[in-house]
């Protein structure tokens, strides 16, 4: 998610840096595990200590909320959702060591970094190069929440004309590209710190957010086409891969205009604890799966 504070904008240098840091890294990710769990790792069991690598954009660094968290450290105070999971671990007795990989702006993979730069959007990173080779290789909790960035480079493309006749074939085009990635990111995740308990959260329909009120239809429909495809066809079925999937589509407090900050598309701290206290739930007991079908996934008429 894009960053709105200029405290937080990514040094290029230093993310090259650091990607330059990581080919020998990146180089290992040949030799990726062959086989997915089919259920989730175990919850962990009572004051145990979760080494916890999260994986994210500008939502990973809290924006929007009363404490933001300048990239790559310590923000014990941060009230995003990544800060408060980890404090209300902590009080239920976990001991956790966290590694906040998040960078605002951030995507999936360097493919929608290439198109959303295509449009005039600035894209620090993406998961796959600038974060996943971070991962703890002791890590036993990783959280994931990808999306919402690829969707507005999606529907930012669709408006300098990028799909022509047809937009929806360009849509699906990209949700093609955005599984692909995602199917990498997990499998790097798994290559990096083995089983550990992996849980994404899935996009609500972008399309009912207020940053969208204003927005075309056409506009509203691409974004709406974009984000329930990545939750359905992509983040969804990874519950078959043992990975634990936060339902925010279908969550009807997600749509709630005051939980979101004045931008109105980065949470503010009530949002946050929405997402904090899923994140909690989802590691320290067994968590259903996501629903299949919800009124939230169609807010406006298909073109």
């Amino acid at each position: 998610m894009p960053a709105r504070t200029p405290n937080l904008r990514i040094s290029l240098g230093i993310l090259s840096s650091l990607m330059l840091s990581t080919v020998s890294i990146l180089g290992g990710c040949s030799k990726l595990g062959q086989t997915s769990p089919t259920s989730p790792t175990d919850p962990p069991s009572p004051g145990t200590t979760l080494v916890y690598s999260a994986v994210g954009a500008s939502d990973a660094s809290g924006i929007g909320s009363s404490v933001e968290c300048v990239p790559f450290t310590d923000c014990p105070a941060g009230m995003g959702y990544v800060q408060t999971a980890a404090r209300q671990l902590q009080g239920q007795g976990f001991t956790v060591s966290l590694l906040n990989l998040g960078i605002p702006t951030a995507v999936i993979g360097r493919d929608f970094q290439t198109l959303g730069a295509s449009s005039g959007k600035f894209i620090a990173g993406n998961f796959i190069d600038d974060e996943m080779p971070f991962v703890q290789k002791n890590a036993t909790l990783v959280t994931i929440f990808a999306g919402a960035n690829d969707v507005n480079a999606i529907t930012a493309a669709l408006g300098t004309g990028a799909g022509g006749s047809n937009p929806q074939g360009y849509i699906d085009q990209q949700v093609r590209a955005f599984g692909s990635d995602y199917a990498t990111l997990v499998g790097g995740v798994r290559g990096r710190a083995g089983s550990p308990r992996i849980i994404a959260l899935n996009l609500p329909n972008m399309a009912a957010l207020p940053f969208m009120a204003a927005a075309s239809l056409d506009q509203r429909q691409a974004a709406q086409r974009a984000s329930v495809s990545f939750t359905t066809t992509v983040i969804n079925p990874l519950t078959a891969q043992g990975v634990i999937v936060i339902d925010l589509m279908c969550d009807a407090r997600l749509y709630q205009p005051s939980i979101y900050s004045a931008d109105g598309f980065h949470p503010n701290d009530a949002g946050y604890a929405i997402l904090a206290a899923e994140v909690v739930r989802a590691t320290i007991s067994s968590y259903p799966a996501p629903s299949s079908s919800c009124a939230q996934m169609t807010v406006v008429p298909d073109p």
